[in-house]
């Protein structure tokens, strides 16, 4: 099959015959062309693909964007299609200017970006450090037993809160969304410009992997956001009917099983009431009402209030995740802008 990056002008079928001068549309001046592709090193590009193979990435995504953050391309492909286009495409990107980008994905391990930091911390649980321009690093670690980045809703949600809570520990870029500049590709920012860096693979580690138990034990998993103090939450009372009829509540087991296990085998079960309890918000119930139904599903906030009838385990969760979902709403477009412009 062939893939092709939309919009570009540029097909994959050709990249990967390595016909870059096919590939490139418009350019006559092929001084300037051959200064610009020394710019960009397909060394530094491989080796950066080597560290996500043995982490188990198989397929990428594949995106341009222009020095305004604008898209103008993007293709799926898989790991081998990618390797043997890696060179035309950098040299097509880098004559034109254009930011190439990809989002890996492994079936064996959650893959976490930790960007714009240097906690020295990191390192022995990362499997590559990248040099995205002069003295920025990021890092990438695999979480063998972290919530699988699947295709459920459940799944993704749990590995969105794990990368959340692990931008948090690791004191990162919050807005870091998992796509990057691939190595040996231009940074094309406008507060480089003219003299724009390359990416570059600082460290690999072949193969590292690490687990949610080492991460806790390093510090390096944040908490849930701290929205509201213990002492400001009420006591805990049943809502009153709602003058619509019922809704129509989410599948808590659905959460408990997107949710990450502990160092025991347990799934974490504060983290499968936050998501569920999101999910109720997104769907338009109360904090009251959430906080209701964590306790009619939720053997944690079951066993919280048997030893403490007044333990408020259950509204501190049901205001977390009301917020959260109203924070998503309210960032999406900032979100969305962070997302086309990783480090």
């Amino acid at each position: 099959m062939t893939a092709k990056i939309r919009n570009a002008g540029i097909s994959f079928e050709t990249l990967e015959k390595g016909n870059t001068a096919a590939a490139m549309s418009g350019d006559t001046n092929r001084e300037a062309q051959d200064q610009q592709g020394k710019e960009a090193d397909p060394r530094e590009a491989l080796a950066m693909l080597d560290a996500f193979a043995g982490v188990g990435a198989t397929m990428f995504n594949v995106s341009l964007i222009d020095i305004d953050e604008n898209p103008k391309g993007h293709d799926v492909v898989t790991l081998e299609q990618l390797r043997r286009s890696v060179a035309a495409r950098l040299e097509a990107a880098t004559r034109r200017k254009l930011n190439l980008i990809v989002h890996p994905r492994s079936k064996t391990a959650l893959l976490v970006q930790l960007d714009d930091t240097h906690n020295s911390a990191l390192w022995p649980h990362s499997f590559m450090r990248l040099e995205t321009s002069p003295g920025n690093y990021q890092f990438w670690l695999a979480v063998s037993d972290g919530p699988k980045d699947g295709d459920s809703a459940a799944e993704k949600e749990a590995a969105k809160v794990f990368r959340y809570r692990m931008r948090r520990g690791a004191g990162a870029d919050k807005f870091a969304s998992g796509s990057v500049r691939l190595a040996g590709s231009l940074n094309i920012k406008p507060k480089y410009a003219p003299d724009f860096p390359v990416v570059r693979v600082s460290q690999v580690e072949p193969g590292r992997t690490t687990t949610v138990a080492a991460l806790d034990a390093a510090g390096l998993i944040g908490p849930l956001p701290d929205i509201m103090a213990p002492g400001s939450v009420p006591p805990l009372k049943k809502p009153p009917p709602r003058a619509g009829g019922p809704r129509h509540y989410p599948d808590y087991q659905q959460a408990l099983n997107g949710a990450p296990l502990k160092a025991d085998g347990k799934p974490d079960r504060s983290l499968a009431d936050f998501m569920y309890g999101k999910w109720m918000a997104q769907r338009g119930f109360t904090k009251e009402e959430i906080a209701w139904q964590i306790v009619q599903v939720s053997k944690k906030a079951q066993e919280r209030v048997r030893r403490n009838p007044n333990d408020r385990y259950a509204q501190i969760t049901a205001a977390k995740a009301t917020e959260a979902a109203l924070r998503g709403r309210g960032s999406r477009t900032q979100h969305l802008k962070s997302t086309a412009d990783p480090h």
